[in-house]
């Protein structure tokens, strides 16, 4: 285990500083990175560092965030070292200065050879001889390039298959997804592809979109400006901890009085209420009753995958009570009345199945849409996540929830709002997915088909639901092509293409993995392509309210590491050339327009051409808003940004859109928000038979400390000492009957799979169910969720049971692991 600093070095007055959103959550913070040799500093004084801070005496309080994880010292391609510090930007208005666990923790992995990051692939590596060899660029696309203009050749694009990223923040962008999308999309015309972490080619959103409400609408600032605050499906302290706590915890404190007093002064704005829903008590549960205090708290702790029931139940009794804007509905609304009916729920039925009181029903319906004394509608606020998103019927829930959010116009007024909270940034550009139907792209696989399969920047591995089928196809179909390629000694790249392509028609897959990591992936592949992350390169992507930004390169990627874009452009222009060179010019044709030498290159090919999907296209000239934003732009905006889309550019300033459809004009044909009938059907068949069969409900998902997969995290002892596992929380009760206690290992098990957890007691979660760490590198929990999906393949994460027993016992775990109650704890008597 390294030393720990207990000195910080100070940039000196004159060190380089560049902009930085954090690579990680949708909240998208912004940061400085200060950048200057690694031999000179800054002194105490404030005229004598960058920060113009007075380090000779005590600092006040809150007058800056710095610690030893903000430093690294890195060293340039050019062998020059230099210290680095990424601070929070106190002038941010995402964040005010404030800093997550996540991205106090980014300069730590920026590439050092001796750092967190020194397991970062750094050139191409080729799976040859039973072995991984360092190979060159040249090598690396001679053999892809090859082996997919073989398959184009023979099979058409459906014998290439992808799974890719279609988000921004870390290594993904607006830049990235416009790369990855034209070579997919527009030169292979594959449809044979996923995203990150589902099995097809699809929205998370299909419902919301469908009835004319893009899932990002408002702005941060709404959730200062609301009278009720709706959690749904979402731990928000622990998933978005500076949206929470720059923008949710004032309100619920009440320190946004004066700015609701200023925009809403003819309203009755009583003190702010917030309402959860999820069946488990979240830590933002704890933190919101410590904040708000009790009688200002509402959690409706639904039994697993009830929630379309309970929205059809709260629709149905504001519509009888009328406490919904009726002129709105009228004139801005279709298909009300049919939502009215298919939707219709008692009181007494929807508490049945939801297991939540009436009263407690009755009471998030008046907290919420009965109308003021003024006689205002309240100004209620719907944000939800995984949840739902990972919930009983996607298409259907989201159907239930809008309807109730439209009813009671809770879109489009300011302190409103139905939006998803996001796990990580939104960068998304792509030209049109060229398939007509979606495809469930792990069945195909663990059926045989396709011949070449591309993970790139992520890893279905760890993501994916019924991860544990998925992964033993792949692995023995790998396992076919890496005999054969063991068995081709002396053959040329021509002829390894050849033996690589007659394996393949054997059932054998030929897989690649472009990352930062080989990650698990590397188990299964064939051939590994080193990508390059913010920081490394310039990189734009927008947060939860779609503020974009651009994160500046300050520094080189390890080896020849690239952004993804210019690796599809390699990958593109390799496979042109072929074409070329045997004559065939309309094929090769289709690989033009990669001609990029940077990032900006593929920004103004993409997102400045062809715009961000989905954004209404009001600009001052009347077309798509994105070419009125460049990089130079970008860049005076700082980490400020500007929210999308961009009105006009005048005077050196943008004009952004805080919040849509103030206008009340929706995206649909007919510019209204349309109502869709969503009923409660109950658990799918394939999930209710394994709650049938087995005794624990296994929910999942993120905590504060680790990010996604734990790519970075697998490296950081910080993380490692805390979460050496992925941990399972289980009522103590049911951990006295199953013989376990904290730091125990534990088998979960069901007809889908099996995986292993660390037993984390915790008092709050309800017996019969538990919580398991999502997605983690040690322990991986889609091994157990169903394969089943909604009618746009969207996976039920959520709904899964099993049982569970001892394993083992982990003496190491009991010395050095923490499981305090990760809840915030509430006093026993009033302060």
């Amino acid at each position: 285990m390294p030393a720990k600093k207990d000195r910080i070095t100070l940039p000196p007055k004159n060190a380089e500083r560049t902009n930085m959103t954090c690579h990680f959550c949708i909240v998208g913070c912004g940061y400085h990175v200060y950048k200057w040799p690694e031999q000179k500093e800054g002194g105490r004084a404030p005229q004598d560092n960058a920060l113009g801070l007075d380090f000779r005496q005590q600092l006040p309080p809150y007058a800056t965030t710095l610690t030893p994880a903000m430093t690294n010292v890195i060293t340039e391609n050019d062998g020059s070292r230099h210290n680095i510090m990424i601070v929070p930007d106190k002038e941010c208005v995402v964040n005010g200065g404030l800093s997550s666990t996540r991205g106090g923790r980014m300069a730590t992995y920026m590439y050092t050879p001796e750092g967190d990051g020194k397991a970062r692939l750094k050139q191409p590596r080729l799976y040859a001889a039973d072995q991984w060899v360092d190979a060159s660029w040249e090598q690396a696309m001679a053999l892809y390039a090859g082996l997919l203009k073989k398959t184009l050749d023979t099979d058409g694009p459906e014998g290439i298959v992808f799974s890719c990223f279609d988000h921004g923040g870390a290594g993904g962008g607006f830049e990235n997804t416009w790369g990855t999308g034209k070579l997919m999309f527009s030169a292979l015309q594959t449809p044979m592809v996923r995203i990150h972490n589902r099995p097809a080619y699809n929205s998370e959103c299909h419902a919301t979109r469908d009835m004319g409400i893009g899932e990002l609408n408002n702005a941060y600032e709404d959730a200062e400006l609301a009278d009720v605050l709706w959690s749904i499906g979402n731990n928000p302290y622990e998933s978005q901890t500076n949206y929470f706590l720059q923008h949710w915890v004032p309100n619920l404190y009440g320190q946004t009085s004066g700015k609701k007093k200023e925009r809403f002064a003819d309203e009755e704005l009583p003190p702010t209420r917030i309402i959860f829903v999820d069946p488990r008590e979240t830590p933002s549960i704890s933190i919101a009753r410590q904040v708000a205090g009790k009688e200002r708290v509402l959690h409706l702790a639904i039994e697993p995958g009830t929630d379309t029931a309970l929205f059809n139940g709260l629709f149905t009794y504001v519509v009888e009570q009328e406490w919904i804007d009726k002129p709105f509905i009228e004139q801005h609304t279709s298909g009300f009345d049919e939502a009215v009916q298919t939707n219709r729920m008692s009181l007494e039925e929807c508490s049945k199945v939801t297991g939540v009181s009436v009263e407690d029903i009755k009471k998030a319906a008046e907290w919420s849409y009965k109308p003021k004394k003024t006689g205002q509608l309240p100004r209620s606020m719907h944000a939800y996540e995984k949840g739902i998103i990972w919930g009983n019927d996607n298409y259907v829930i989201q159907s239930s929830l809008l309807s109730l959010v439209i009813a009671t116009h809770n879109v489009g007024r300011r302190g409103t709002g139905c939006v998803r909270m996001g796990g990580h940034q939104e960068g998304y550009t792509r030209p049109p997915y060229p398939g007509d139907t979606k495809i469930y792209i792990d069945q195909e696989l663990i059926q045989g088909k396709g011949r070449m399969m591309t993970w790139w920047g992520c890893n279905n591995f760890q993501t994916s639901n019924n991860a544990q089928a998925l992964r033993e196809a792949v692995l023995k179909r790998s396992a076919i092509v890496k005999e054969a390629m063991q068995k081709a000694r002396g053959a040329s790249t021509e002829e390894m293409v050849d033996i690589i392509y007659q394996a393949t028609e054997k059932g054998g897959l030929f897989v690649a993995s472009i990352n930062l990591y080989p990650t698990k992936l590397a188990e299964a592949a064939h051939l590994l392509l080193p990508a390059a992350h913010p920081g490394e390169i310039n990189l734009t992507s927008m947060n939860g309210e779609r503020r974009i930004r651009l994160s500046e390169k300050f520094m080189d990627p390890p080896g020849s590491a690239m952004a993804d874009c210019l690796i599809a452009a390699k990958i593109a222009n390799a496979v042109g050339a072929l074409y070329q060179k045997e004559g065939n010019t309309a094929m090769a044709e289709r690989f033009n327009g990669f001609d990029w030498k940077t990032e900006e290159d593929a920004f103004n090919d993409g997102f400045r051409q062809a715009g961000q999907p989905g954004a209404p296209k009001i600009d001052s000239q009347g077309g798509d808003s994105g070419h009125l934003v460049t990089y130079e732009r970008l860049r005076a905006t700082g980490n400020n940004g500007v929210q999308l889309p961009v009105k006009s550019y005048a005077d050196g300033k943008f004009t952004g859109t805080e919040m849509l459809y103030t206008d009340s004009k929706f995206d649909t044909e007919d510019g209204k928000a349309h109502f869709l009938p969503a009923p409660w059907n109950g658990l799918p068949e394939t999930v209710a038979a394994q709650k049938k069969k087995y005794k624990f409900w296994l929910n999942n998902g993120r905590n504060n400390e680790i990010w996604q997969t734990a790519y970075h995290d697998q490296y950081n002892s910080f993380a490692q000492e805390r979460y050496p596992m992925a941990y399972i929380e289980i009522h103590p009760d049911d951990c006295q009957e199953l013989g376990v206690e904290a730091s125990d290992i534990v088998e979960v098990y069901n007809d889908f799979g099996s995986t292993y957890a660390m037993v984390y007691p915790v008092a709050e979660i309800k017996r019969g169910q538990t919580f398991m760490l999502f997605g983690y590198v040690n322990g991986i929990q889609g091994d157990v969720t169903t394969d089943w999906t909604d009618r746009n393949i969207i996976p039920y994460y959520k709904g899964t049971w099993g049982n569970i027993r001892k394993a083992g016992t982990m003496d190491e775990f009991k010395r050095t692991v923490s499981f305090k109650n990760r809840r915030f704890a509430m006093p026993t008597t009033p302060a």
